[in-house]
C-alpha cells in the first residue's frame, strides 16, 4: 500500500496532467483559442463563404494536438430553446395510406379485371370495382390487398383490413392497434428526422426525448431563434418529382373549373402562378441519398441532391423518354423548380437553383430534404425560450456554492487532521478537475442538476478521506508508528468505501437509464465523480502522505 514505483508515479501524473489539459479550455476564452471565427462578410459571396469555413477548420486545428472543446452547458446553464410537440396518430395512419396508394394502383393493375375508382377519405380508403360480374373479381381483388398490406415498423401488426361494404366496394381501414403501433413509430423516426433537421452535422448538444407514445420533448441549449427551428419542423419536408404541364389554357381550364383530371394544381415558388403536375409522382424523397448546400451558376446558394442507385436510372430513363416536356420538382406542394428535359440526365444530380435562397435558408432546406419526410405535422403544444443571463446566473451561483464548500471542508479537514488533511484539500481539488476534464472529453452535458451533483461529489471525495484518516487515527493511538498506522488505515478502510461508492454508482446507473434531461445530468457528473473521488481519495492522496512520510521521516503523525 505504501510502495510507489517510478511507472506508477507516471501514471498518477498522466491522468492528473491529461485531467488538467481537457479542463483547461473552461478557463480560457474561445478568442484566445482561436475557435470563435468571424462571420461571413457577404453570405451570398461564395469567396467569403470558403473563407469563412476555410477559418473554421484552422480554428479547429489551432491548438495542435491540444483539445479545443468545453464543457457543454444544459439549457438551463446557456438559455435555448425547449419545444414540446405532438403527432396526431390519425394523420400517420391518412398519410401512410396516401403514400400505399400508388402501390394498390399497381397491384390492381397487374392483369386487370375491370375498371376501379380509388378515394381516400381520412384514414378510409374506398376501392369501386366496376362491371356486372364482380364475385370473383371482388376476392381476386381482396386477395391482391391482404397480399401488399405491409407490417408496422418492427411490429408483426398489420397497417390496414379489408372489408367489403358493398356489392362493388371495398374499404381500407387502420384499425386501433395498428394506430398505436403507427404512432410509436412514428415517434422513433420523428426523433431520427427532428435530430437530422435541427442538426444536420452532429455536433450540437441538443436534447430529444420522447413523451409518452405520440409526443416529443426538444431542448436546444444556445438557440436564440424559437421561430427558425419551428419554421425547420414546421415543413413536413415531402419531396417529389413529377411530369408538370405549364400550358397556360390547360392551367386556366382548371383554375376556372377547380379541377384537372389526372393533375394537381401546385403554386410556382418562383413566378407564385399555378402550375399544373401529375398527380402520382414519378420519384420522392425516399429515393434520395444525400442533400447539401451548394451553388448555382449565378453564384447563388442552391440546394445539390443525389438520388439513389435505383433512383439515379428511373430519373435517366424519365428524363430519356421526356425530351423537351416540363418536369416539377414539389416540395410541400409548392414547385420549386419547373426544368425543360433538354436530354437524359444521367449520374441522379439534381439541383433546386433560382430561389433566392440564403445561405441559412439553403443549408435548412438541403437538411429537410436530407433528413426525410415528416410521418405527420407536429404540432406545438408548448414553448419556451430561457435567456443565457438567467443560465449566467445559474453558473455563478454554482460556482459560489462549489468554492465556498471547498473552503469550508478545506478548513475543517486542516483542523481535524493537521498537514493529512491538507492533503485531501489538495487531492480534492484534483478532484474536481478531473471531473470538469471528463466532462468535456467525453462531450457530456453539464446542466444546474449536475453542477449539484459535483458539489454532492466534493462531501464524498472527503468523506472517504476522514474513514481513512479516522482509522489512522485509532491505528497511532494504538502505539503503531506513522508507516504501519496509515497502511493498516487504508487497508481496513478500503472495502467500507467501495461497498458505498459501487451502491451510489449503481445508484447513478439507473438515474441515468430511466430519467431524462436534468435526471441525466446530475446522474453524469455522479457517476464521473464517484470514479474521480475514489481515485484521488485512495492513490492522491496516499501518494501524497507517502512522499511526505518518506522525505520527513517523522516520529508521530499530527492528527
Amino acid at each position: 500500500m505504501l510502495n510507489f514505483p517510478i511507472w506508477k508515479v507516471a501514471l498518477i501524473s498522466l491522468a492528473l496532467f491529461w485531467g488538467a489539459i481537457l479542463a483547461l479550455p473552461n478557463l480560457l476564452s474561445d478568442g484566445f483559442m482561436g475557435i470563435e471565427p468571424r462571420q461571413v462578410s457577404d453570405p451570398t459571396n461564395e469567396v467569403a463563404v470558403a473563407a469563412y469555413e476555410q477559418q473554421l477548420s484552422e480554428a479547429n486545428d489551432s491548438w495542435w494536438f491540444l483539445p479545443n472543446s468545453k464543457v457543454n452547458l444544459g439549457l438551463d446553464l446557456q438559455g435555448g430553446v425547449y419545444l414540446l410537440m405532438e403527432i396526431d396518430p390519425a394523420e400517420v395512419a391518412e398519410n401512410r395510406l396516401e403514400v400505399i396508394q400508388r402501390d394498390v394502383v399497381a397491384s390492381l393493375n397487374k392483369n386487370p379485371l375491370v375498371p376501379r375508382q380509388i378515394a381516400q377519405t381520412g384514414d378510409r380508403v374506398t376501392i369501386t370495382l366496376l362491371g356486372d360480374d364482380l364475385s370473383g373479381d371482388m376476392a381476386e381483388a381482396k386477395q391482391r390487398l391482404n397480399r401488399l398490406n405491409p407490417t408496422i415498423g418492427t411490429t408483426q401488426t398489420k397497417l390496414f383490413e379489408v372489408s367489403e361494404t358493398g356489392e362493388n366496394l371495398l374499404q381500407l381501414t387502420v384499425p386501433s392497434g395498428a394506430r398505436t403501433a403507427l404512432a410509436q413509430d412514428a415517434q422513433s423516426k420523428m426523433m431520427t428526422i427532428v435530430r437530422r433537421r435541427i442538426d444536420p452535422d452532429g455536433v450540437s448538444e441538443i436534447s430529444i426525448t420522447p413523451q409518452g407514445d405520440n409526443r416529443i420533448i426538444l431542448e436546444a441549449p444556445g438557440e436564440a431563434d424559437p421561430k427558425r427551428i419551428k419554421d425547420i419542423l414546421s415543413q413536413a419536408g415531402r419531396l417529389t418529382f413529377n411530369m408538370a404541364n405549364l400550358d397556360p389554357s390547360a392551367i386556366r381550364r382548371a383554375v376556372e373549373t377547380g379541377r384537372s383530371p389526372g393533375f394537381d394544381m401546385v403554386t410556382d415558388a418562383r413566378s407564385g402562378t399555378t402550375v399544373l403536375v401529375r398527380s402520382i409522382p414519378e420519384l420522392t424523397g425516399a429515393d434520395i441519398a444525400s442533400a447539401n448546400r451548394g451553388f448555382d451558376e449565378a453564384n447563388m446558394p442552391a440546394v445539390n441532391f443525389r438520388l439513389n442507385n435505383t433512383a439515379a436510372t428511373k430519373f435517366y430513363n424519365l428524363t430519356r423518354s421526356n425530351r423537351n416536356k416540363n418536369f416539377a420538382i414539389v416540395l410541400d406542394g409548392v414547385a420549386m423548380s419547373t426544368p425543360v428535359i433538354r436530354e437524359p440526365i444521367p449520374g441522379g444530380s439534381v439541383q433546386i437553383s433560382g430561389g433566392n435562397f440564403t445561405i441559412e435558408e439553403a443549408d435548412d432546406l438541403a437538411a429537410i430534404i436530407e433528413a426525410g419526410e415528416l410521418p405527420a405535422k407536429l404540432n406545438f403544444l408548448d414553448e419556451r425560450t430561457v435567456g443565457p443571463t438567467l443560465g449566467q446566473e445559474s453558473i455563478d451561483a454554482g460556482a459560489r456554492a462549489s468554492m465556498i464548500g471547498i473552503i469550508l471542508v478545506g478548513i475543517f479537514m486542516v483542523l481535524a487532521y493537521g498537514l493529512i488533511g491538507g492533503f485531501a484539500v489538495g487531492s480534492l481539488i484534483a478532484n474536481i478537475v478531473l471531473i470538469v476534464g471528463a466532462l468535456s472529453g467525453f462531450g457530456a452535458t453539464l446542466t444546474l442538476p449536475g453542477i449539484a451533483g459535483i458539489i454532492l461529489t466534493i462531501g464524498m471525495a472527503v468523506d472517504a478521506n476522514v474513514i481513512v484518516f479516522e482509522r489512522i487515527r485509532e491505528e497511532q493511538a494504538s502505539g503503531r508508528s506513522p508507516a504501519t498506522a496509515i497502511q493498516a488505515g487504508y487497508e481496513r478502510a478500503f472495502s467500507a468505501i467501495l461497498d458505498a461508492n459501487v451502491t451510489t454508482f449503481i445508484a447513478a446507473s439507473i438515474l441515468y437509464l430511466v430519467g431524462s434531461g436534468p435526471v441525466k445530468g446530475f446522474a453524469v457528473t455522479l457517476a464521473i465523480g464517484i470514479i474521480t473521488s475514489v481515485f484521488t481519495a485512495f492513490v492522491v492522496t496516499r501518494w501524497f502522505t507517502v512522499m511526505y512520510l518518506k522525505s520527513f521521516r517523522p516520529k508521530r503523525l499530527a492528527m
